[in-house]
């Protein structure tokens, strides 16, 4: 175990923790909501520190963030637990799990920064579970990550405290943010949670005080958030406090977990939803989850040029001279380097 880095003691050995924004108090010998943090006589030891259930070589495609070195492969490392229970969740064998599995590999953070070195990563990406539940491990990886120039990526639901956030923020450079939905309802319905609006602060100060590169994604499930209302409060909101160039990736939903009676979400709503995006002013909406649909592609909103051609998890950069396009020079906001670009 690991003692966690933000939490507060409270009398008879209770403990708040801080890590996230349900801000658990935690009795003593039980756990919080993501079953990772657990008080010990008045102190909250974090359960999963190094312990890996996931981990492989990926493009930087598949996180998905599409102006962030596209081309790069990233060391991608996953653990057990999350502090949503969404009922669409694709990870679920191990986003559900309430205990560290047996089957658990130990990387630590100098072993984790080598194997990424070695399979010739650019950069290392928490991801396939929820990066805050194993902040500790994260925040010791990106520290470390930085010292060998390799960059860093949270895949986050978007529930971290702000202060995690800004313990974190000089040494994550990309925050790829699920925003599930725009109302109380939606969150509620599907993720368990009531205070969702948070998860849009501090995405905003991930972007604002931090300067990291956000990209959002919406999972689009028939029924639930493929509404006008809620898709339009969610391209309004990038636009108006992310900026008009912030990616937004509109994803198929597919039958998983706890939600194998809805259908696959219908590409004529995905593109649907690339026009309200567009309508509000978004330069770059993506279509995911979809291979070979033409909304992949990067297309120079000044020029109409190609500039990145995607199938899938292949790209081929075409037309970037470092963040501009090279045809007219138009600013693209692309992080680019290591490889990309």
């Amino acid at each position: 175990m690991h003692e966690a880095l933000l939490y507060g003691k409270l009398p008879h050995s209770v403990v708040r923790c801080r890590i996230c924004q349900w801000r658990c108090i935690i009795s003593r010998g039980k756990t919080g909501v993501c079953k990772m943090y657990r008080n010990e006589n008045g102190t909250l030891y974090n359960l999963n520190y190094a312990l890996v259930s996931s981990g492989a070589a990926d493009p930087i495609e598949k996180k998905p963030l599409f102006h962030f070195y596209p081309g790069t492969q990233v060391f991608s490392l996953g653990s057990w637990g999350c502090n949503f229970h969404c009922l669409d969740c694709q990870n679920w064998e191990i986003s559900m799990a309430e205990e560290v599995m047996a089957n658990s590999q130990k990387i630590t953070p100098e072993i984790a920064i080598g194997i990424a070195k070695r399979f010739n990563c650019q950069g290392i990406a928490w991801t396939y579970n929820e990066p805050s539940i194993w902040f500790e491990y994260t925040l010791d990886c990106a520290r470390l990550a930085k010292e060998e120039n390799l960059y860093t990526v949270y895949v986050t639901n978007g529930y971290l405290s702000q202060e995690a956030l800004d313990i974190i923020g000089p040494y994550l450079d990309a925050w790829r943010v699920d925003v599930k939905g725009f109302s109380d309802t939606l969150y509620r319905n599907l993720a368990k949670i009531t205070r969702w609006k948070g998860i849009l602060e501090v995405a905003v100060r991930a972007r604002v005080k931090w300067n990291m590169h956000v990209e959002v994604v919406t999972n689009i499930i028939p029924t639930m958030n493929d509404d006008d209302e809620q898709l339009e409060g969610i391209a309004n909101w990038i636009h108006n406090k992310l900026g008009e160039q912030t990616p937004w990736h509109v994803t198929r939903f597919h039958p998983s977990y706890n939600m194998m009676n809805l259908p696959s979400t219908p590409i004529a709503t995905l593109e649907h939803a690339c026009d309200i995006g567009r309508k509000a002013g978004l330069k770059f909406v993506y279509v995911g989850n979809a291979p070979g649909h033409a909304s992949e592609n990067t297309t120079c909103y000044n020029c109409g040029k190609q500039v990145v051609e995607r199938f899938g998890y292949q790209t081929r950069v075409t037309g970037l001279n470092g963040s501009r396009c090279k045809f007219c020079g138009a600013e693209l906001n692309f992080r680019v380097g290591k490889g990309g670009g």
